[in-house]
């Protein structure tokens, strides 16, 4: 939209998989607050539209410079389905994938009582019985932010998190309890989650768990482009590197925004990034037409 606004031709390529479709709602989006993701999807494309905006159902797959060398910058972005798309600048605004557990239940109720960012479903299971499992080393941060929203917290170390003695107090300080064995599965009834399984047979009642998991970032065009494709230095997934004044990537003419950029940014905080990055394309726009204005304009007062 900022870059409809500024009168740019704009297309949005559009695989219609939003990392956030299985939630019942976007939380934390001012005056959006807890809205369908398809429904602020629709909203967003509606107000686009009104700027020129032009919106195409397909998977792009890779990408390529098509600038001669001193040209003026241009690019094909290829689709899944072999069409081929003209571009002077891109915007990879792809997202992450949340790589899960492999434990049965963990992926049929991601979303809905599986969950991952407090301040995303916080206050939708607050004072309920949580489960926080063991699956990443930011387990244990997670577990002691969950205790803001309900005293009934299990920490499961699943085999995998081993506390300190000093994160062992704390935790008994807080009244958080503290399951060892590894987890089997979930619990489901009724279509609703009611305990953690444990291998040794074991039902624990929870009603929400908490799960972390590895964010990938959606990159293969980025990589089709040479943008690299780093681990990010929390060890919580990997992520592509980008200015932070406008997301512009290590290669010219390519902007990256949101989750596959910012790994744990919110709806709104990846949309803001949307907005720095078109303004920043917009800006870089016109400084190559100046700059070919000049050159025109010097060639023509040429003699002959």
């Amino acid at each position: 939209m900022t870059l409809g606004r500024a009168l740019r031709s704009v297309l949005v390529i559009d695989a219609g998989e939003p990392r956030n479709a299985p939630a019942a709602g976007v939380h934390g989006f001012l005056s959006r607050d807890g809205i369908k993701p398809q429904e602020l999807l629709e909203k967003g494309r509606e107000e686009a539209r009104n700027y020129g905006v032009d919106f195409l159902a397909g998977v792009a797959v890779a990408a390529r410079s098509t600038a001669a060398e001193g040209s003026e910058l241009s690019f094909d972005v290829e689709l899944a389905d072999g069409r081929t798309v003209k571009t002077r600048r891109i915007l990879v605004a792809t997202g992450l994938t949340d790589v899960l557990p492999g434990i049965d239940g963990i992926r049929e109720r991601w979303g809905r009582d599986v969950l991952h960012c407090p301040y995303c479903h916080g206050w939708e299971v607050r004072n309920k019985a949580i489960g926080i499992l063991g699956s990443v080393p930011m387990a244990l941060h997670q577990t002691m932010l969950f205790r803001q929203w309900s005293p009934n917290i299990t920490l499961f170390l699943n085999d995998v998190v081993e506390p300190t003695d000093e994160e062992l107090e704390q935790l008994a300080a807080r009244s958080i309890s503290v399951v060892e064995g590894k987890v089997q599965s979930l619990d489901i009834q009724d279509d609703a989650l009611s305990g953690v399984v444990l291998a040794s047979g074991t039902v624990i009642p929870v009603e929400a768990v908490v799960t972390g998991t590895r964010l990938e970032a959606r990159s293969a065009v980025l990589e089709s482009l040479g943008v690299p494709v780093v681990e990010h230095p929390m060890g919580v997934g990997r992520h592509v590197e980008v200015n932070p004044m406008g997301g512009a990537t290590a290669v010219p003419g390519v902007w990256a925004a949101g989750n596959v950029a910012d790994l744990m940014g919110q709806v709104m905080a990846s949309a803001a990034s949307g907005v720095m990055s078109g303004a920043a394309i917009n800006a870089h726009l016109v400084a190559e037409e100046t700059r070919v204005a000049v050159q025109a304009a010097r060639l023509s007062t040429l003699p002959g």
